[in-house]
């Protein structure tokens, strides 16, 4: 199995001293290529804080982060903006769509960072939109769709471009139950398909259910990583 990524005694602290927090303690994790893992803990467990150590959305204190045979850990904001725009996906809890964009021009978006061209980019989110149960909803806006729905143009935002690895945070938090099915299932789906690898944070028993790798955090290290059949 190829490794995607590689913490070694990565740590996170906060504060200075007596008032120091060590949200990520230490760390040692493998994941590997087509992984379908759930990162769950209590708050203020370190799963959010991992999860955005290996997206490079916030930097180590100590210990090594590679992704992608890139040390994460050693880049600088230059070179984590093009880590974060061609080899990871994000999903968050907020969708964090662009509330004036259809749903093309929302997945398009991250293409056009990426320089592909306009013919392309519409090819690709047409593609796409049919592979998340969305054909013919391009032209809608956010507020002209579900949540779930919203939620599915963000998954398709993120795995548009076939990613290394797409981080997921809260991903079904607001989302009702027959919602958060389908989202898991069109996860499930994308990670069988194309052998997409997600990590999912998440408080949902749920999505940890739904999840063949379920890795669990208590007071910034983790201390259960399983595997289901």
């Amino acid at each position: 199995m190829s490794v995607i990524v590689s913490c070694e005694s990565l740590s996170k602290t906060y504060g200075a001293d007596e008032l120091q927090v060590h949200a990520v303690d230490a760390v040692n994790l493998q994941i590997n290529k087509g992984d379908f893992i759930s990162l769950s803990g209590p708050s203020g467990s370190g799963k959010t804080t991992l999860l955005n150590l290996i997206g490079g959305l916030d930097t180590a204190t100590s210990g090594k982060i590679t992704v992608d045979d890139k040390r994460v850990d050693k880049m600088n904001k230059s070179e984590l903006a093009d880590m974060r725009l061609n080899h990871i996906g994000f999903v968050f809890q907020a969708y964090n769509l662009i509330p004036v964009l259809s749903a093309y021009e929302n997945i398009e978006f991250i293409m056009q960072l990426q320089g592909i061209p306009a013919e392309n980019r519409r090819a690709k989110a047409d593609a796409i939109l049919e592979e998340v149960g969305l054909s013919g909803m391009g032209e809608r806006r956010p507020s002209q769709m579900s949540g779930g729905q919203q939620q599915r143009v963000a998954v398709a935002r993120a795995i548009v471009s076939r990613p290394s690895i797409v981080l997921a945070d809260e991903p079904t938090a607001n989302l009702d139950s027959h919602s958060s099915n389908d989202l898991l299932e069109l996860m499930k789906q994308l990670n069988k398909e194309h052998n997409t690898t997600f990590v999912i944070a998440t408080h949902d028993q749920q999505v940890i259910d739904f999840t063949q790798r379920r890795i669990h955090m208590l007071d910034g290290k983790i201390d259960m990583d399983e595997k289901t059949l």
